[in-house]
């Protein structure tokens, strides 16, 4: 058998363009591609007309989804470009590469040693040998050959010199042969140390060669990595690779096709084999003739979009930039580099943001790739497929955000199938904050990442359907949790999926918790999110009416056991306390009915004139009682002054002052006696004690607005000019002996009379 090895560049399009002319010249009766023998059945669907690049196989492990890997198809992958032409031809074509089962079941083993070792604390060598991978750290010259040719030829990126010495040229009859040449000196001066993979995977490749010629085949065609093509010309004996390859073990597989994105194609996405440029790749596959007019043109589109003006005129002088940096360079065509540069300073007018901007849009591009609807999948991606189609949510790999108005059908449909797929861990679309009243909109923004069909594979344990599969995981979770305030987040999350049935078991969840908890601070925790939940009833024409017996009887818990836990607490405890008052506060609020919001404010009366509270946690109650109108007047007066009295020591007065004007310098500057009550305890202050409260003062009035601290200092200002304070101070020197021999002479000047008795 004739076997003709082609060593390639991994989604390289002048290597893609290079093996399409070979195969249509050879017409090989075989064709062999390094890749996962594993997806040979899918193979098939290369050719079909809904199959368009970028797309991925997906092998993974269906006990264990953790072991996956992807291998992504660009429509200028030189191995993309031999699967079609065979498909295209009816030619038979194989993966030849070791297969990801036997892949799987190594990396086991070896985690399992390196386990063991470590539990034992045992440093071994033998487990680095073995496993060693192509993707492990490797010497600068080994880990990219093409890189160290580069450097050899005097090119300082590896990319640039491929694209120079191969992307531009349009005949390249002995391509394969240079690059071979070359690889096999590079392999005898540099060889891999403890590649054990490598050598695994060479062996198999070696295999699948020897099994095509027992098959009788005639002529094949093998495409490979240009590092292994001198591996696959000088072979060794069969029972070398036959002894090298004997007992290795083995696991189940499967294998699908998925969309993928040339930004995941790109080196900056961690991807080992990636590119720097695939979308100016994408470029050069469908226009290699073009000298730089095409491109420039689609940049200068590209910032119209943007609203830049870019004329015709501009795009002409970048072009001629671009070759004359050419020119200067010694290439006989401008790359990307030059056009960069060109763009820079002629359409960019040197801002490097713009560029980046063009980075992101074109030269790395977002393009999403499209598979067969009729492919074999998991159903639950099926039926995310079908609800995507039937609610026009189209899956991009760039941000698309709308904005959902629940009261139309449609749009709570969108909302409620992007909640599901929250719960289920798929986060293609991201909640945003929309501005304005009511709770009838959302705003989404949607980027739909490939890594996301291990997520459904994992998740399709669960359901076939995005409804069965959410339920179904919510009663898993809720199994599993310990926490209230777990339970609480998920039913949160569940109200809004339209979740009927995982809604009825996290409220019995959360009312058996709530009964065993004695911790009242996390029931006020889950009480505002209840409440919140509870609103969604309106909109979602959802029965939020358990959810409303709950939080009732979750509240009543609350105003049980609070006035006991406002009682010896740190400042820390305390100014979380207030936070949980405030929000405790505007939920009952929210839900407005009597029977809850009545024990409430008597929860807040006791607390506001019990004794043993924390007087930080007591001014505060004191505020929301002003602010509910059941304290004023005089009433409101007797507890302010209750609180900041001579009785209680400064520091406790500042802190049940902190409290009462919390997050609000509104009641100083509308309530003149309120001001009064503050100046004249402010006034009657020492100056050893004022400066110990001041600290407190100071954070209290921090808190305010930068509008109402101005106000409050110009009223500070009209006060002490209208009553200047006055102050105790205290003076060691005063005699109060001296002090009464003058009193007859002031009694004199003043004409009085004192008659002796």
């Amino acid at each position: 058998m004739a076997t003709h090895v082609l060593g390639i560049r991994h989604h390289g399009p002048g290597s893609a363009r290079n093996v399409r002319r070979f195969l249509e010249t050879l017409q090989p009766d075989i064709v062999l591609v390094e890749g996962p023998p594993d997806a040979d059945p899918i193979l098939q669907w290369v050719n079909n007309a809904a199959m368009k690049p970028p797309v991925a196989i997906l092998c993974f492990q269906p006990d264990q989804l953790l072991h996956s890997v992807f291998y992504p198809f660009a429509e200028f992958s030189p191995e993309w470009q031999a699967i079609l032409y065979a498909r295209q031809h009816n030619i038979p074509v194989r993966f030849m590469d070791l297969p990801v089962a036997h892949v799987f079941a190594l990396e086991q083993q070896w985690q399992e040693k390196r386990d063991h070792e470590k539990a034992a604390s045992t440093p071994s060598t033998s487990i680095t040998h073995a496993a060693a991978t192509d993707t492990a750290p490797l010497p600068a010259f080994t880990h990219d050959p093409v890189a160290h040719l580069a450097r050899a030829a005097g090119f300082s990126d590896g990319e640039k010199w491929w694209e120079h010495m191969f992307e531009f040229r349009q005949d390249n009859e002995q391509v394969f042969e240079a690059v071979t040449e070359a690889m096999q000196v590079l392999r005898e001066a540099y060889p891999k140390k403890d590649a054990y993979m490598e050598r695994l995977r060479e062996a198999w490749m070696r295999k699948t060669i020897r099994q095509a010629e027992k098959e009788m085949y005639t002529t094949a065609a093998v495409i490979c990595g240009a590092w292994h093509a001198p591996a696959l010309q000088n072979m060794p004996k069969q029972k070398e690779d036959n002894d090298l390859l004997k007992n290795l073990p083995k696991v189940k597989v499967e294998c699908t096709w998925i969309p993928w994105t040339y930004n995941r194609l790109s080196f900056d996405s961690g991807y080992g084999a990636g590119i720097h440029s695939p979308g100016w790749y994408h470029h050069t596959w469908h226009y290699p003739a073009d000298d730089g007019t095409r491109w420039m043109a689609k940049v200068a589109a590209l910032l119209r979009e943007k609203q830049m003006d870019t004329s015709v005129a501009h795009v002409i002088e970048a072009v001629r930039l671009a070759e004359s940096l050419a020119a200067l360079r010694g290439l006989s065509k401008a790359g990307l580099e030059e056009l960069n540069e060109a763009t820079l300073s002629v359409l960019c007018h040197g801002e490097p943001m713009l560029l980046e901007l063009i980075h992101n849009t074109l030269i790395v591009s977002d393009t999403i790739g499209e598979v067969p609807t009729d492919i074999p999948k998991p159903p639950l991606q099926s039926d995310i497929e079908k609800t995507q189609k039937r609610l026009r949510l189209p899956a991009t790999a760039d941000f698309k955000d709308y904005t959902l108005d629940l009261r139309k059908e449609n749009d709570l449909e969108r909302s409620i199938f992007l909640h599901r797929l929250q719960l289920l861990g798929i986060p293609w679309g991201e909640n945003q904050a929309v501005a304005g009243k009511g709770t009838f909109k959302e705003q989404w923004r949607l980027q739909w990442e490939p890594e996301y069909a291990i997520t459904i594979i994992e998740k399709g344990n669960w359901g076939n359907t995005v409804q069965e599969a959410a339920t179904q995981y919510v009663h898993h979770q809720a199994q599993e949790a310990n926490s209230l305030t777990m339970v609480c987040g998920l039913l949160a999350n569940a109200m809004p999926a339209a979740l009927p049935q995982a809604v009825e078991t996290l409220i019995h969840c959360i009312n058996n918790l709530a009964a065993a908890t004695g911790d009242v601070l996390q029931l006020m925790e889950v009480v505002p999110g209840l409440v919140n939940v509870a609103r969604y009833g309106n909109v979602r024409n959802t029965d939020a009416d358990m959810v409303t017996n709950i939080t009732s009887s979750m509240i009543i818990r609350i105003c049980i056991s609070l006035p006991a836990a406002c009682t010896a607490l740190d400042e820390t405890a305390a100014q979380a306390l207030t936070g949980q008052l405030y929000k405790m506060d505007d939920a009952i609020r929210l839900l407005q009915q009597s029977a809850i919001t009545e024990p409430w404010q008597q929860t807040l009366y006791t607390i506001a004139r019990q004794d043993s509270a924390t007087p930080m946690v007591k001014g505060y109650a004191t505020r929301l009682l002003a602010d509910h109108q059941l304290l004023q007047g005089e009433a409101l007066m007797q507890c302010f002054y209750f609180g900041m009295s001579h009785a209680q020591t400064p520091a406790s007065s500042a802190a049940w002052l902190e409290g009462f004007l919390k997050g609000s310098g509104t009641f100083l500057l509308l309530d003149p006696q309120l001001w009064h009550v503050i100046h004249h305890w402010v006034s009657q202050l020492t100056p050893a004690v004022f400066e110990e409260v001041l600290p407190l003062l100071r954070r209290t009035f921090s808190h305010f607005t930068p509008a109402e601290r101005r106000k409050l200092g110009e009223k500070a200002k009209q006060t002490n000019r209208q009553a200047p304070p006055t102050t105790n101070q205290e003076n060691d020197a005063f005699d109060p002996a001296r002090a009464w021999r003058g009193v007859p002479v002031v009694l004199q000047l003043l004409g009085i009379q004192i008659n002796k008795p």
